[in-house]
């Protein structure tokens, strides 16, 4: 498998984060008042959030602490929004479908056991554990720096950003319109998507271990099982379905301040930019690990496009 470049995806990061505000001081619109005073109320949370999943993630040794808020805070964010908007037709629009995404991914990420009534407790994301024994993080004060200014700060920030949408629509008055209508139709259509891959995912991984407890090896399970990863259904014509289904939402969620009147191109598009970045190097992670596990996974790579579904995959004999 070809290894994740860990400075390229700095570098892209970076680029990402200068085009945030090239973007605001050119293309606008430039935020009013109204919307000024709701982005330090969003800020307020944003930052108190980050110093938690820092702190906590910090005492704890557990780094999912942002995984478990990732899926509720835009629930918040969105509703403050609409709140300190009016509850506009488009605002609460926009925050329902946020709320049904959020809803749908926290159950998502409670079934694999992130939850736990010790709130700073639950099941770590797999990958953490790898990047932490990478050789970049040998210095426990590298992995902390990582920890604050990626995980904490960056990933919350980020989450932020994809509500930005809402933010530059707070203040139109342009009436909920055909526009919106596309949007709301892509993003329901996108959370139908991912929790169908989610499903298929989950029914997959659930027999396969299921199999393998009771005493039997990967190779003697019945076929597609063996292969040890999933090949069936939207996974068998994309390695990621969910993740483009993400990437595809938020997309969607930006086409929301098209129809407030904002034009084509406006800032807030930021956030959707972030997040496609993002699982440019969250995939990379995840199918670094998987060719290190599974002998047929590179097979499947070359046959099955990363995002965008194309062919069904066939096992190579």
């Amino acid at each position: 498998m070809k290894k994740m470049n860990i400075p390229l995806m700095g570098t892209l990061l970076l680029l990402s984060i200068v085009v945030c505000p090239v973007l605001y001081f050119t293309v606008g619109p430039a935020l009013d008042a109204s919307q000024l005073a709701a982005l330090k109320i969003l800020g307020i949370v944003a930052a108190c959030s980050a110093a938690f999943c820092f702190i906590v993630g910090e005492l704890t040794g557990n780094n999912s602490q942002m995984d478990k808020l990732w899926s509720i805070l835009p629930i918040a964010y969105t509703w403050i929004i609409a709140a300190q908007g009016g509850m506009k037709v488009r605002l609460v629009a926009m925050a329902v479908l946020a709320t049904l995404w959020g809803i749908r991914l926290t159950f998502n990420f409670a079934r694999k056991g992130a939850y736990r009534l010790k709130f700073w407790e639950g099941e770590e994301d797999y990958r953490w554990a790898v990047v932490r024994s990478g050789p970049a993080f040998k210095k426990r004060w590298a992995w902390a720096l990582f920890d604050l200014f990626f995980i904490s700060i960056y990933q919350n920030a980020l989450v932020l950003m994809t509500t930005f949408p809402a933010l530059v629509s707070m203040s139109s008055d342009a009436p909920f319109g055909w526009v919106d209508g596309i949007a709301a139709c892509l993003m329901g259509c996108f959370i139908i998507w991912e929790t169908v891959a989610d499903e298929q995912q989950w029914a997959f991984q659930t027999k396969k271990w299921k199999m393998l407890k009771e005493g039997r090896k990967l190779e003697e399970l019945p076929s597609p099982y063996n292969l040890g990863f999933n090949t069936t259904g939207l996974w068998g014509r994309s390695r990621h379905p969910n993740y483009f289904a993400e990437q595809s939402i938020w997309a969607s969620f930006y086409i929301f301040s098209i129809g407030a009147g904002t034009g084509i191109l406006n800032w807030s598009i930021i956030g959707a930019l972030l997040l496609i970045v993002l699982f440019q190097g969250s995939s990379a992670l995840g199918e670094e690990i998987s060719g290190g596990k599974y002998p047929g996974y590179e097979a499947y790579c070359r046959s099955v496009p990363r995002f965008i579904p194309g062919k069904k995959y066939v096992v190579e004999s």
